[in-house]
């Protein structure tokens, strides 16, 4: 048995009942093989071993009282998983679907990520199974002062810093932000994402979208391919997505759907993107109340079908394994030549296959999604100078660091003979610098 099988066989047995973080551990583990073959002294120093495995797993209770007196109770979480380049980093998601399973996989994922971005953070992930839809925000802010109650123990603007993720907006992170101030009276830059009035960074918001676009446009460029003009499909309706379909429209791209968990919206003529912000960031609706103001468009409920419309680029902007086998080859049927990675892990394992399969240009999402967590290193380092940079110095700033991720990713695939497999690219490169900094830091 070699070393990756007998590593990933250790993982199994460790983590039953996971099948979201053994996903993500096959992906990169099978990936790294050239690397670890090419390279002995990571074997030799159990690099794998202690890679899969977290640095600390933080569980913890949190009792909460609703707008009619009554007590609720949810399960919080937060997995440290490796700070070999720097301190913890990573978003906190608030979510009726959010396990272990599911915190680990986000983790793990953020560790190569975040090293790809080439600032010094490590890799963590965090949350809890509290649904925030549907609750007054006296019942948001009770909970989030009791989840930081019991989180703030363990981050620090050198150890932990946490962001929003799914579920975890401006409203959510300031409530977490006013709580940790109040019981550490410290004002650090301990989350991220946080508003401009209170140390946040302009272009956070757009930071993941823009990312994405800046990444599949650096890679389809040198293919000879352009954005302008060509008809792209982006699902979900979330900030990543609005501000993907917001800069691939500033390509010159045509965007002809969007989705969110009940349905998609299909518009021949082009999304227009000015009603869908108006419907998701002001009234937080759902999107099919797009056909309202646009008769001309369709509105399918179910998300599956947005990946049957014929399109040159698809950007899954939503959820893990939104796109599987099935979908993946009614979008190369369709013509499809290139698919960006916009959410965590969007593609099953047998989805890439088709796609890498059929020559698709793929951008995995823990390369071309890095943007967000890019801009949120770069506003830990705004609070640490105590500066505020303008929109414009950020956004050249994210572009050089998404252009510098596809030249990682590129020379990596290249370096160990899968030219264009930006999944390879991008677990290798981004592993290597982890591990070197694991080799020089001895067996810890």
């Amino acid at each position: 048995m070699d070393y990756i099988t007998k590593v990933y066989k250790m993982v199994e047995a460790k983590n039953p009942n996971e099948p979201e973080f053994l996903q993500a551990v096959k992906e990169v583990l099978d990936s790294l093989r050239p690397a670890i073959e090419q390279n002995p002294q990571y074997e030799k120093a159990g690099i794998l071993e202690r890679l899969v495995e977290p640095d600390r797993q933080i569980m913890f209770r949190v009792s909460w009282v609703d707008d009619n007196g009554n007590v609720q109770v949810n399960r919080g979480m937060r997995v440290q998983f490796n700070n070999s380049v720097g301190p913890y980093k990573g978003g906190l998601r608030l979510h009726p679907s959010v396990n272990l399973s599911i915190i680990k996989f986000l983790g793990f994922e953020q560790i190569f990520k975040n090293s790809l971005s080439g600032l010094p953070i490590g890799g963590a992930k965090g949350g809890s199974d509290f649904d925030p839809k549907g609750k007054s925000d006296m019942e948001v802010m009770r909970f989030c002062q009791s989840f930081m109650s019991e989180l703030y123990k363990y981050i620090d603007a050198d150890i932990d810093v946490p962001a929003g993720d799914i579920g975890v907006g401006a409203r959510e992170i300031g409530y977490l932000y006013g709580q940790y101030k109040r019981l550490t009276n410290n004002f650090h830059g301990v989350l991220t994402g946080k508003g401009l009035t209170y140390g946040g960074s302009l272009a956070r918001t757009e930071a993941t979208g823009y990312g994405l676009v800046y990444f599949v446009n650096e890679m389809i460029s040198e293919k000879g391919k352009t954005l302008k003009d060509a008809t792209v499909v982006v699902s979900g309706a979330g900030n990543v997505a609005i501000y993907a379909v917001e800069k691939a429209q500033q390509y010159g791209a045509k965007v002809v759907a969007m989705s969110d968990s009940n349905g998609y919206i299909y518009d021949k003529n082009g999304i227009q993107l000015d009603i869908v912000k108006q419907i998701k960031e002001v009234r937080r609706g759902r999107i099919k109340e797009y056909i309202k103001q646009v008769p001309s468009a369709e509105y399918h409920e179910g998300c599956s079908g947005i990946w049957t419309i014929p399109c040159d680029i698809a950007l899954p902007c939503a959820t893990q394994n939104e796109i599987n086998e099935e979908s993946a080859k009614a979008l190369v049927a369709n013509g499809c030549y290139a698919v960006g990675e916009g959410a965590n892990m969007p593609t099953t394992l047998e989805g890439t296959k088709v796609f890498l399969d059929n020559g698709i240009l793929f951008a995995p999402g823990k390369a071309s999604n890095a943007g967000g967590v890019s801009v949120s290193a770069l506003e830990m380092s705004q609070n640490s100078m105590r500066l505020s940079w303008t929109f414009e110095e950020v956004d050249q700033k994210l572009h050089n660091i998404m252009k510098n991720i596809y030249i990682q990713c590129r020379d990596a695939a290249e370096k160990y003979g899968y030219k264009d497999n930006f999944v390879v690219g991008a677990n290798i490169a981004g592993f290597e610098k982890v591990a070197n900094a694991m080799l020089a830091h001895g067996v810890v």
